[in-house]
């Protein structure tokens, strides 16, 4: 091989050389595609949503409530909220809508001058899930209505609400929803 070729040999070998390089360059500095963003959580069930403890309007003579029912006595605990003495309340007997992806035990329809006035539902939680999934109901109902202070209550149609939960010493917890008809059930029945 003569020098000249040899020349020639070693210029294209280092001109291939140099084109790997900086297509390595350019290729290694592309800007890389962000990061996808994190999935977002699973829509909540339907049954988070306190309206499907409502099975019947507010005012609704007891008589007219769908559903089979049997009369309990409430005892009150010291500081804690309870019907007043005018309530006369019922559990369900059979099936009760789901509440929070539970079956609500207890599940009370209260009713004054028998005219329900009033809806609370009980469920039983793990402990260690409690905070959240109240958390995630509490957003659910707090949507669309008029919040209280910074419980977790408000109103929406003529239904005040109030929600929370309580640590139990078995490792669950209780979440506990209380509905009421905004204005009195007899004086709703007179118009």
């Amino acid at each position: 091989m003569s020098l000249a070729a040899g020349a020639q040999q070693t210029f294209r070998t280092a001109a291939a050389l140099a084109t790997v390089l900086v297509l390595a360059a350019c290729a290694a500095s592309a800007p890389k595609p962000a990061a996808p963003p994190p999935p977002a959580p699973p829509p909540l069930d339907a049954s988070y949503d306190w309206h499907v403890l409502l099975v019947a309007p507010f005012g609704s003579v007891l008589k007219d409530v769908p559903l089979t029912l049997h009369e309990v006595f409430l005892f009150h605990e010291a500081g804690r909220a309870a019907p007043t003495g005018e309530l006369e309340c019922y559990a369900v007997d059979g099936a009760r809508p789901r509440f929070v992806a539970r079956s609500p035990s207890p599940y009370l329809l209260c009713f004054k001058h028998d005219r329900l006035s009033r809806v609370e539902a009980t469920v039983r939680l793990p402990a260690d899930d409690a905070a959240r999934i109240f958390a995630d109901a509490c957003g659910l109902w707090m949507k669309n209505a008029q919040s209280t202070a910074e419980q977790c209550a408000g109103s929406e149609g003529g239904i005040t609400f109030a929600g929370h939960f309580e640590n139990e010493p078995d490792e669950s917890a209780l979440l506990t929803i209380q509905l009421d008809a905004a204005e009195p059930a007899d004086r709703a029945a007179d118009r």
